[in-house]
């Protein structure tokens, strides 16, 4: 790894809302930008995405993707954000190399563009959109174990001031999010994320025992009910798998009138 990896899962809100003024996502708004401007800019930027599954890890090899336009019912002005960042063919080789090479099967593909996981959030951080990037997919199993193997993968990487992102959701209930709250549901989404912290911060939990609480993630408090399928947290397993470690203390948004919990590792070389 280079002595310069940043490594951030963050909660990436709900389609392109936070483009476009939403105010239940402008504390997501405000944490990415505090975010971006903490971070040294990086050469090059890698996204795992909850927005793009496959039955092997795939990565983006494309010089220039477009952009995939994965959501509906929204404005019309959400179909013509544009992010014209370049792709980075030499950095998804690297990947899909790094990945092989742990026994891993992986594949390129230089015709898909960059959904939604992707462009919204960095939009926001870097919206000069002159940064390379390459996007990962989740595995469609949604399996924990796989995804921290994938992560582990990924510490063979050596890029000089690579930025890795793991981009999902702490919480993503989709029926939650559009019913009123209550006190009820309120405390299963602060348990869950009080657990999420306690696992991805503590620095006196062995690295071992935090695998296997992130391997059965699905025992926490009310894990279902926050996530009644789990692709939203998988980017988080990506990323404490490249990092191995815990992440600094856990930065909190309020979205859709959800907590949500952002993480973010300085791997060390």
């Amino acid at each position: 790894m280079s002595t310069t990896t940043d490594v951030l899962f963050i909660s990436h809100g709900g389609g392109p809302l936070p483009l476009l003024g939403d105010p239940d996502h402008r504390e997501m708004v405000e944490r990415l930008t505090e975010i971006a401007g903490r971070l040294r800019k990086p050469a090059a930027i890698l996204v795992v995405s909850a927005h793009w599954e496959e039955s092997l890890p795939t990565i983006t090899s494309g010089a220039n993707p477009g952009l995939i336009y994965d959501y509906y019912g929204f404005p019309p002005e959400s179909y013509e954000i544009e992010y014209p960042c370049p792709g980075e063919p030499a950095l998804a080789r690297q990947v899909h190399q790094a990945l092989e090479q742990a026994g891993i099967s992986a594949r390129l593909d230089d015709r898909r563009g960059f959904d939604h996981g992707l462009f919204v959030p960095l939009k926001l951080m870097y919206p000069a959109a002159d940064i390379p990037c390459v996007q990962l997919s989740l595995v469609d199993s949604l399996d924990a174990a796989t995804h921290l193997a994938i992560g582990r993968a990924l510490q063979a990487l050596d890029v000089d001031d690579l930025l890795v992102i793991g981009s999902g959701f702490s919480f993503h209930n989709m029926a939650a999010f559009f019913a009123p709250s209550s006190p009820a549901t309120e405390a299963r989404n602060q348990a869950f994320e009080d657990w999420l912290e306690a696992t991805c911060t503590d620095t006196r939990i062995e690295e071992s025992v935090r695998a296997e609480r992130l391997i059965h993630w699905d025992r926490a408090p009310h894990a279902r009910f926050c996530h009644p399928r789990e692709e939203h947290l998988m980017p988080l397993h990506v990323c404490y798998g490249l990092a191995g470690r815990p992440s600094e203390p856990s930065i909190v948004a309020t979205i859709l009138g959800k907590k949500a919990g952002m993480f973010h590792w300085k791997v060390p070389a």
